[in-house]
């Protein structure tokens, strides 16, 4: 029932329309009875009767009320489609709206085929029982009420005598419906699991091939999809064994109209039309009896989905404007301050007493070891996370208090996994900034030095990126992907190992043109080349989630702590003094 009310949430906003709906099953329900008595007629009126003058007029009544129920029938099914489509158009909605909302610790911990089944499988569930599998209950229900109600009104003993089976099939019904559940739950739950190995091997074909391992991720598939096979099997089992129960009792109400009525017909207590008339509803009984496990069925699968969408739905981000947002019109000037800032995911700190600050247009370079949190610390600053302890203050102000959308669009990422939309360059380069004129596109092309490959290809800036960029080298992706960040024109910028893919020469140029145009951003440069962050204002140096040096270039080199190892590693092994002088 829980269910049921959540999806009256959303088919209330159509209460009229599903009302019509409903209206017209019923007017279809009732005409339905209409023709089998009509047709008793025909028996004791005109044929036993005598009465030929009325034949005309009574097939004609019954071919046009044949004609006008497949009319009203058409038009309540349509009613019903066009409902669901709104229902799913707006459900899918909230849903798509509800995934942007989420931050980052939900796609974590979720699997992008969950996600994707609930999108696609399991909507279309809920929608084909709001088009179908309603009406289908109300019109079988309504047509068995109608039937019994005519049945009585024709003959009470023989429709007694009918009903007597029904009990039984009710309480048939009542323990598929309690077996089938379970089973539904467990199908919907291993086609996720099915649809998570699909998009991960899709989504890494290249290393698959790389490796060799088409065999291995058959077999995984494979193991996956049989036991997708098998849960359907479960299911299906349940099936084998009520269903022809179900059809065999609802096939015993022939049996027991043909032997009642037909003592009856020769005692004289019930005339050969109204058996006809009994005959003909009979129908009317096997029908919604028949219908019933289909129904259970398609109930089942909806409740199953309907948890996983309602779910989904329900899904709070933990990342919100939980406070007043107070700092929505304030200037976003780039200070930044890290004050004792303390971070865990759950399974133990990964940043311990972070303490800096920047002042507007400064330059602060992060380097460590892979591990060491580096790219955790930018997270908390456009507040993908929140710190567990300490202030992340921007502009002199807990992140806390900004608005988020404010906050992260003042800033730009670079992100470490570089992604692309599928669509042109000029496209991607404008996705923060989607205004921008061409001239400003190339300009910011230029400054990441991607205009010249840029150029030459076939189609320029119309040229159509591959699914995640594929098609271009891993440099041309952070090219791309620095243009983009660099034409939002940010307070802050933030690049996250942005030039590991370039060669050093690029890299220089990226580097100088850089800090030629952002004198007035603050920027922070994750990076492992010590060329990338040798010209930083300061330099963060980071080791197991802690601050262990910081300072400039020169004051870490004379340190010889861990900058220094990595300096005399990367521009060999020496003493940063010769004759006296630096070694940068």
């Amino acid at each position: 029932m829980h269910s049921l009310r959540w999806a009256w949430g959303y088919i209330r906003e159509y209460k009229g329309r599903f009302a019509l709906g409903l209206l017209l099953v019923l007017v279809v329900s009732a005409l339905n009875m209409l023709n089998p008595y009509l047709a008793g007629k025909i028996v004791d009126d005109v044929i036993y009767g005598g009465q030929k003058d009325l034949l005309g007029p009574l097939l004609g009544l019954m071919i046009g009320f044949t004609f006008f129920r497949t009319i009203v029938r058409y038009g309540y099914q349509m009613t019903f489609e066009k409902l669901s489509q709104n229902v799913i158009f707006k459900m899918r909605e909230n849903l798509y709206d509800r995934l942007h909302k989420l931050d980052f610790s939900f796609y974590d911990q979720t699997k992008t085929g969950d996600i994707m089944a609930r999108m696609t499988g399991d909507l279309e569930a809920v929608r084909h029982f709001t088009a179908w599998t309603v009406y289908m209950i109300f019109e079988n229900a309504m047509i068995l009420l109608f039937a019994i109600g005519f049945m009585f009104y024709i003959h009470p003993p023989l429709a007694i005598a009918m009903l007597m089976v029904t009990p039984i099939i009710g309480f048939f019904a009542f323990r598929l419906t309690a077996d089938v559940r379970p089973t539904f739950t467990e199908i919907r739950n291993q086609f996720a699991r099915l649809n998570s190995v699909v998009q991960e091997n899709i989504s890494g074909n290249r290393v698959v091939k790389a490796f060799a391992k088409e065999d291995y991720e058959i077999q995984k598939f494979s193991a996956e999809n049989g036991a997708f096979k098998e849960k359907n099997l479960k299911s299906a089992k349940i099936w084998e064994k009520y269903l022809p129960i179900l059809d065999s009792l609802a096939g015993v109400l022939t049996v027991v109209m043909i032997l009642a009525g037909g003592i009856m017909v020769i005692r004289g207590s019930l005339t050969f039309g109204e058996l006809v008339m009994f005959n003909s509803l009979i129908w009317a009984l096997n029908n919604p009896m028949r219908m019933a496990g289909w129904l259970i069925n398609d109930v089942q699968r909806f409740i199953a989905s309907a948890e996983k969408v309602e779910e989904l739905l329900k899904t709070e981000p933990k990342i919100t404007n939980h406070r007043s947002a107070a700092a929505k019109v304030k200037n976003f000037n780039g200070v930044v301050e890290f004050d004792h800032v303390n971070f865990s995911y759950g399974d133990g700190p990964v940043l311990k007493d972070i303490s800096f600050k920047t002042k507007p247009g400064q330059s602060v370079a992060i380097i460590g070891p892979t591990g060491s949190g580096k790219s955790t610390l930018v997270n908390l600053l456009s507040r993908f996370y929140d710190a567990s302890g300490g202030e992340v203050r921007v502009g002199g102000i807990n992140v806390k208090d900004w608005d988020i959308e404010r906050l992260r669009d003042g800033m730009a990422m670079v992100m470490q996994d570089i992604f692309l939309f599928s669509d042109t360059i000029e496209g991607n380069i404008a996705y923060g900034s989607p205004d921008a004129s061409l001239e400003s596109i190339q300009h910011a092309a230029r400054l990441a030095e991607a205009h010249e490959f840029i150029s030459s290809l076939p189609e320029g800036y119309d040229t159509i990126i591959g699914e995640r960029g594929v098609g271009l080298s891993g440099g041309q992706r952070q090219r791309i992907a620095l243009a983009r960040a660099i034409l939002k024109d940010p307070a802050i910028l933030i690049l996250d190992d942005t030039t590991s893919s370039v060669d050093m020469e690029t890299e220089l140029r990226i580097q100088n043109t850089l800090q030629s145009i952002q004198q007035s951003k603050t920027r922070f440069i994750i990076a492992h080349r010590i060329s990338s962050v040798k010209d930083a204002d300061f330099i963060l140096v980071m080791e197991n989630g802690r601050i262990i040096e910081k300072g400039k270039h020169e004051e870490l080199v004379k340190k010889k702590g861990y900058y220094y190892n990595v300096y005399n590693n990367q521009y060999g092994n020496f003493d940063h003094k010769q004759n006296g002088k630096e070694v940068i």
